[in-house]
């Protein structure tokens, strides 16, 4: 079934004459243009920034709240030979973050005095942990900890520090608690008393914004880092927002970057500087940095980002990909496994295993939420402690963290926001989880059969689009949240030639046409889908691409979504594909299993009135979305026809030269002797009983002397076998379209 994940809303708004004049003056084409206007930039002086970000656009880091009073407390330090330790997190944007702040202190001549602690996933947990505060100021001297991307709820192990003679310097950019920790000096661009102008920025932005104030200078060397972190994050890059800026900065410091372990990191995922841009970050760099902390200690990737000797970088890269590799493998089963596991009659599915691996539940999670589109929570199970802990992820319409926050009394742990959470619960609390779930989706009025809804630009033709037009549009890059890669719809097109590529064939490519001019279109995960490709009408959401083959580049489209147009026909008469669950199926002229599922498989023809009404009711009745046409018959009498004349005289030949005949074991025989298909022979010989010809008693066959004479078209027999065949060459050899609307009409063959 070819069904919308989204719903499409097509951009309303228009932009005026004068303002397509402003864009034709700045060499963009309408296309472009629409999308700058749907941005809310109407002045050229912003266009013209929007398009060309530069370090002017960057903001004063003395605006955060306490950047002053951090600063002074850090030089401090150094000049005290104070032990500093930087404190950050397990994910890309920690790792970037750490790294930061490192090469900004090592830069004052602190490289001896800083040391950095990744906290581990599984044995310290998310954010500050007292135990680890206690070592390190207990056992290492450290009197001044500086966290990165983490802190803000930190209370506890905040206050043990401070009141332990260590300053604690908190960085942060996560949801402020209503109560703050009392920390030496808190830098968050959504503190209540900062006077920042943009308050979306990521662990890595907050830590480029310390080190800029540290070193009184923009220090560009480290955008590449920023730029990691902000696009793992997956904050927002919108119009007129410091992160935009950040990363294009960012996004071309990586592609000149002298960072050995980046650099062998991107070679080994196979990245090409020459055409890197925030894909690359999201889908090769940041997926290998989270590995390390999904699966194992994230601490090595400190010196893979920061440190210079090359053999040393190298065996980190190496490992690095080599957890990304595993990282796969494990999400791979635990995703088969959980599918096995859904319950279709639930609105929420709360999965739990005693031998998932904790650290990629959460990836799980979230593809369960975009294939099924219910809110999901994968969960570890420990059997000892009879502890679960994992990850839930939710849609748009229904805010878990808000409805999980109402039951904290149920958790050990729990954390999160509106689309995902993260939490540790007994396993005799599960129940009352998935009450508590289902409650709340009611209070909230969560409708789970409301799609999410997807941005279009515009509708295009084929023939409008070029590889100019893809240039065009890269000036609004990068783009990410807040900034999405802008999205066509296309119609009214031919698919020339569908074929699975990729591993497991789990991909398509689409030759499409329309107009004077063929594209190719790659659709990622619906391998499975290649005949109803073939044989559907659809209508496509593709973002604009490129494929360079043989030093040769094209125009390609990657297809975002795809829903088919009308009814689906799907011909598998001569195909054999994996069929979806819960269908009703017509078979032996009667319908088996209500419709349900608005899918109806026509497993085998009618052969008879009533199976032809029960269908044409059902097409008249039911509201069908996917209608699979196998069409089998047990004796395929079409293909033999009802016999012709030369035949008959030789059966009837036949039967006289024999005294009797045994049709219970030689019937293969004469079928043989005859050279007559053996389904036509027996209808032949019961034609020949009905009018006279032959007597068959006990199996035994005798003819009749001097029969009646009839013409073999006067037989009952005969005429229904020609009936037969006339219907079976209908459902066997006419166009699926052609069957559907005869029955819809209510004709028969």
């Amino acid at each position: 079934m070819i069904k919308a994940k989204y719903d499409w809303k097509l951009l309303e708004s228009e932009p005026d004459e004068d303002f397509l004049k402003l864009i034709k003056k700045l060499k963009l084409d309408t296309m472009t243009g629409k999308i700058i206007w749907e941005n809310g930039l109407r002045e050229k002086e912003e266009i013209e920034a929007f398009l060309n970000p530069d370090s002017s656009q960057l903001h004063d880091p003395f605006l955060l709240h306490d950047m002053e009073k951090a600063i002074e407390r850090i030089r401090t330090a150094i000049e005290n030979q104070e032990k500093i330790l930087i404190y950050g997190d397990y994910d890309a944007d920690g790792m970037t973050s750490a790294s930061i702040m490192k090469s900004a202190l090592d830069e004052l001549g602190a490289d001896e005095l800083a040391q950095v602690y990744l906290p581990n996933r599984f044995s310290d947990g998310y954010g500050p942990n007292l135990e680890v505060y206690k070592y390190w100021i207990e056992k290492e001297g450290i009197t001044l900890i500086i966290t990165v991307d983490n802190g803000v709820a930190g209370n506890e192990p905040i206050e043990w520090a401070q009141a332990h003679g260590c300053d604690v310097i908190v960085t942060d950019h996560h949801s402020m608690p209503p109560v703050l920790p009392e920390a030496f000096a808190i830098i968050h661009p959504q503190h209540p008393d900062s006077e920042y102008p943009f308050d979306d920025l990521c662990g890595a932005g907050v830590a480029f914004k310390v080190a800029t104030a540290l070193l009184e200078s923009v220090p560009t060397e480290m955008l590449d880092l920023v730029a990691i972190g902000t696009v793992a994050d997956m904050v927002s890059l919108r119009a007129g927002g410091e992160n935009r800026v950040l990363v294009s900065l960012g996004l071309k410091q990586l592609k000149n970057t002298d960072r050995a372990g980046l650099l062998q990191l991107m070679q080994l995922a196979g990245s090409d500087l020459q055409s890197l841009n925030e894909e690359t970050i999201g889908f090769q760099i940041a997926p290998r940095l989270n590995a390390l902390g999904r699966l194992d200690d994230p601490n090595p990737a400190i010196t893979l980002l920061t440190g210079w000797d090359e053999d040393e970088t190298l065996e980190i890269a190496k490992m690095i990909e080599a957890k990304n590799t595993e990282r796969k493998a494990i999400t791979e089963k635990i995703m088969a496994e959980a599918e096995t596991m859904i319950d279709f009659e639930s609105s929420v599915q709360v999965l739990y295993h005693a031998d998932w691996h904790k650290g990629v539940l959460g990836i799980v999670a979230g593809r369960l939420l975009e294939k099924y589109g219910k809110p999901v929570i994968m969960l570890a199970l420990d059997e000892e402690s009879g502890e679960l802990r994992g990850s839930g992820r939710s849609v748009e319409q229904f805010n878990i963290f808000e409805a999980l926050n109402k039951h904290r009394e149920l958790f050990i742990a729990f954390g999160g926001h509106a689309q995902a959470c993260g939490l540790t619960i007994h396993l005799d609390k599960v129940n009352e989880l998935i009450e508590a779930l289902n409650q709340e989706l009611d209070n909230q009025g969560a409708d789970l059969a409301v799609r999410a809804e997807l941005q279009v630009a515009e509708e295009i033709e084929l023939d409008n689009l070029s590889l100019n037009s893809l240039n065009l549009l890269a000036k609004l890059a990068p783009f990410g949240m807040g900034n999405p890669k802008p999205k066509f719809l296309i119609k009214d097109y031919k698919i020339q030639n569908v074929r699975t590529m990729g591993k497991d064939n789990s991909h398509l490519k689409l030759r499409l046409s329309q107009g004077k001019s063929q594209i190719d279109a790659i659709l990622f995960g619906q391998g499975d889908k290649a005949i109803e490709f073939e044989q559907v009408e659809t209508e496509l959401l593709v973002e604009l691409s490129s494929n360079t083959w043989n030093g040769q580049t094209s125009l390609q489209l990657m297809i975002s979504d795809a829903r088919a147009y009308g009814i689906e026909l799907i011909d598998l008469r001569s195909h054999t594909v994996a069929l979806p669950e819960n269908i009703a199926v017509f078979e032996n002229n009667s319908l088996k299993n209500d419709i349900i599922a608005s899918v109806l498989l026509v497993r085998d023809a009618p052969t008879e009135k009533t199976g032809f009404d029960v269908l044409q009711t059902v097409l008249a009745t039911k509201n069908l979305e996917v209608i699979y046409f196998i069409n089998h018959y047990e004796n395929l009498y079409y293909l033999n026809g009802a016999g012709t004349r030369a035949q008959y005289a030789s059966l009837f030949k036949a039967i006289y030269q024999f005294s009797e005949f045994d049709v219970r074991y030689k019937l293969g025989q004469l079928s043989s002797y005859l050279k007559i298909p053996q389904d036509l022979l027996v209808k032949m010989i019961q034609i020949f009983e009905e009018l006279g010809f032959v007597k068959i008693t006990d199996g035994l066959m005798t003819a009749v002397k001097d029969p009646e004479h009839h013409e073999i078209s006067e037989s009952k027999i005969y005429q229904e076998l020609e009936q037969t065949i006339k219907a079976q060459e209908f459902f066997a050899l006419s166009p699926v379209k052609e069957i559907y609307n005869k029955l819809k009409n209510g004709e028969t063959a």
